[in-house]
């Protein structure tokens, strides 16, 4: 980040979670720069107030709040041209939301983060030097002194580069145990030091990682393999679009069926038939959503992640209630 003691960073991540703990903090505490805390909580325009009034140079965020700052009624009136670079990191960062707050909010040098709280968090993190298709559409390099590996989901074996696979760090920041949970433990870390993350990733020839998404939310229709990501990145760039969700639902004919939550901007009226346009011009067919709610919100954590499994569950019941209708 080239951070110094003349940087001054806007922290709406909470202090409780390692992003606002060890990458703001602990960023901050190193090099003697501004904290600058906006909130108690989260709140989009207390964000972009504080960076207009304290002339912050850097703001974290997940993309969640990202989007809830630039979608906010009111961002134009803000003057963020002090903005130089932060880190988005939590949960996939898609590259059109990259674009716009590179652009839009001027931090023309944000960076992504990668990793776990397991990890001390981060793993992997862009730089500004980096082409700008690595600083949207990877997570970057490990970082010195760490290790990691990809590998196959079924046999352990580390994959050729350019295959998918599961993302694995070993070193110095892993984790030594969950505390009082040897058998989770023993799940999680093998006996070689091993951290298997449980996300699907590809590394390139230079070492760059590009994440693909979650093992467990990895959707198999019909015998194909299906990463919500590589949808939830074409939705996202559709321009009425402002968030998107992807995640798999039963299905009685081919196991599993792809669904998208989609979240429009404001004013914008859209059609299922649109989308599916949208989706068929870039995706393959068997990847292209069967079924879309347009929402106005989501359901999630306290720190900004999407609750997928949350969403299921609400998709599940509203099915149930029609059955008995």
């Amino acid at each position: 980040m080239h951070f110094s003691e003349h940087d001054r960073l806007c922290i709406p991540v909470p202090f409780y979670h390692c992003f606002g703990m060890v990458l703001a903090n602990l960023l901050c505490l190193s090099v003697g720069a501004c904290m600058v805390i906006p909130s108690e909580h989260f709140d989009a325009p207390a964000v972009l107030h504080a960076i207009e009034a304290e002339r912050c140079t850097a703001v974290h965020g997940v993309p969640t709040m990202f989007i809830a700052e630039l979608e906010h009624p009111d961002f134009a009136k803000y003057d963020l041209s002090c903005l130089r670079t932060g880190i988005m990191a939590g949960a996939p960062c898609p590259p059109a939301l990259m674009q716009r707050v590179m652009e839009d909010m001027h931090c023309s040098e944000i960076l992504i983060g990668y990793g776990e709280t397991e990890a001390s968090p981060l793993t992997h993190l862009t730089t500004r030097d980096d082409s700008m298709e690595r600083r949207t559409q990877t997570v970057g390099k490990n970082l010195p002194h760490q290790e990691v590996k990809i590998i196959d989901v079924e046999t352990g074996q580390t994959v050729p580069l350019g295959e998918i696979g599961e993302i694995c760090f070993r070193g110095y920041h892993i984790m030594r145990a969950y505390y009082g949970q040897v058998d989770k433990t023993a799940e999680t870390i093998n006996e070689s030091g091993w951290l298997y993350s449980g996300d699907l990733g590809v590394m390139d020839a230079e070492g760059y990682v590009r994440i693909t998404g979650r093992r467990k939310e990895m959707i198999i229709r019909g015998g194909e393999n299906i990463y919500p990501k590589e949808i939830e990145e074409v939705l996202f760039s559709h321009p009425k679009v402002a968030q998107a969700a992807v995640f798999g639902i039963p299905d009685e004919f081919y196991g599993e069926e792809v669904m998208a939550w989609i979240q429009l901007h404001a004013n914008q009226e859209s059609s299922e038939e649109e989308m599916r346009n949208y989706c068929k011009q870039q995706l393959a067919h068997f990847k292209v959503p069967r079924n879309i709610w347009f929402v106005d919100d989501f359901p999630m954590t306290v720190t900004g992640k999407l609750q997928k499994f949350r969403m299921r569950e609400i998709v599940s019941e509203k099915a149930q209630q029609q059955q008995e209708e």
